[in-house]
């Protein structure tokens, strides 16, 4: 007997989040109890990133934020990082054609220029690909760290300050959401973490004041169309009075 099609309740259809953000944790656990190398926790967890970009596109979630490789990953093993940047750019070469067919425009956050120049040049490439499509905006967070995202956008803010283009009585929390990597975007109505982790690993510190956490024990490589709506579900059924009564 084949398991039923996962499906989101009317309610939780009249109350989508605008905007998810998933912490994709577990990955090497999921391969240490397969007594497998960390890398393969790494390249079947594109497969949950395919299901659940698909799974947003499919409900009308409008825009899906990953943490895909955070300042602190630079410290991995080298062999670790080397392949993981080549997992990187396979991916965003080979989904161009299944993200287009689901309209999805890609976007990414971070020290970019961090990033190995063939990884740079692929997703300047996925990019333009995918500029014209208009469904869910794929966020990916590359070289990400909230806290020195938090130091560039001061570092702006007082340059121009410094140079008479802006009064420090005129900074307000407005002011600093616009010179964060995020500025173009909402914040994230619901912070989904894998692998039952309760911490928020330096993402996005600034623009989760008054999201909705949900955590969950499922390794990062096990999360898939079913979990997400589950955290979905969740998510609908809090009562989001962003400080109010």
């Amino acid at each position: 007997m084949s398991t039923p099609a996962p499906h989101l309740s009317p309610q939780a259809k009249a109350n989508l989040p605008t905007h998810i953000a998933i912490i994709m944790d577990g990955n090497g656990r999921w391969a240490k109890q397969r007594h497998l190398p960390r890398v393969e926790g790494h390249r079947n967890g594109v497969e949950s990133v395919r299901a659940v970009v698909r799974a947003c596109g499919e409900v009308g979630v409008k825009y899906l934020t990953l943490y895909a490789f955070s300042v602190e990953n630079w410290n991995r093993p080298k062999d670790e990082v080397d392949t993981l940047m080549k997992y990187l750019a396979r991916f965003l070469k080979n989904e161009i054609g299944e993200l287009n067919r689901n309209n999805v425009k890609l976007e990414v956050i971070g020290q970019i220029y961090r990033l190995p120049e063939f990884v740079q040049e692929q997703l300047k490439k996925t990019q333009a690909a995918l500029a014209k499509n208009s469904g869910l905006t794929l966020i990916l967070a590359l070289s990400y760290g909230a806290r020195t995202e938090i130091v560039e956008a001061v570092r702006a803010i007082a340059g121009k300050a410094k140079a008479g283009r802006l009064e420090a009585a005129e900074i307000t929390e407005r002011t600093i959401a616009e010179h964060l990597y995020t500025r173009h975007f909402p914040d994230p109505d619901l912070l989904i973490r894998t692998s039952g982790e309760l911490r928020v690993s330096n993402f996005l510190l600034w623009q989760i004041s008054y999201a909705e956490f949900v955590v969950t024990e499922t390794l990062w490589p096990d999360f898939r169309k079913a979990e997400l709506f589950a955290a979905i579900e969740e998510y609908a059924s809090r009562h989001r009075r962003f400080g109010g009564v």
